[in-house]
């Protein structure tokens, strides 16, 4: 059986990094979505979620347990993307290279071929929607990506962005309604 986030937080403050090793295991792959999506760039991506894990490494003696390990990672993380963001505040848009999450973690489907059209096709959407999400205001892409593709909780949300549930809220609501405007194309 495996033990839960929160038993192995406590084994890594005890001085087992094995522990810690499979808390990085267990989020890794999501944190590098979280940071793809604010970045648009897999290296950033990969940076910012190795950052993050190092963050969490340091600081978890500071954690008080209040909230989960995973919504506290979350938040260093988060944090560490929107002053990424600061930093670089008009990066073009770069395509969802799926061949740096394959280097991360195995997949256990193969590839499904693709035409050249259906290819181009794709890279063509995914710049349109990379740049629609570029295009939204940070804690709105925020809310966003962590709701439809992380598939948080209104109230996790609010946890992570330490914030209300009905900011949250109306954050996603401007982000969808935008996101529509932008790509009525594809509609």
């Amino acid at each position: 059986m495996n033990p839960g986030d929160e038993e192995l937080v406590a084994s890594a403050r005890g001085g087992d990094r094995g522990a810690f090793e499979e808390l990085v295991e267990r989020h890794k792959r999501r944190a590098y979505h979280i940071a793809f999506d604010f970045t648009r760039d897999g290296e950033d991506a990969k940076d910012l979620s190795q950052e993050a894990f190092l963050k969490a490494f340091i600081n978890l003696q500071n954690f008080d347990g209040r909230s989960s390990f995973y919504t506290w990672f979350y938040r260093i993380l988060v944090n560490l993307c929107l002053d990424y963001k600061r930093r670089h505040k008009r990066a073009p848009a770069a395509e969802f290279d799926e061949t740096a999450v394959s280097q991360m973690e195995p997949s256990h489907e193969p590839p499904r071929p693709r035409s050249p059209e259906q290819q181009v096709l794709a890279r063509q959407i995914s710049a349109k929607v990379g740049a629609a999400l570029e295009a939204l205001p940070a804690r709105q892409r925020v809310a966003f990506v962590l709701k439809n593709h992380q598939g948080l909780s209104i109230k996790e949300i609010a946890e992570l962005m330490d914030t209300a549930e009905g900011t949250v809220k109306v954050h996603l609501h401007r982000a969808v309604t935008a996101l529509r405007e932008r790509l009525a194309e594809f509609a």
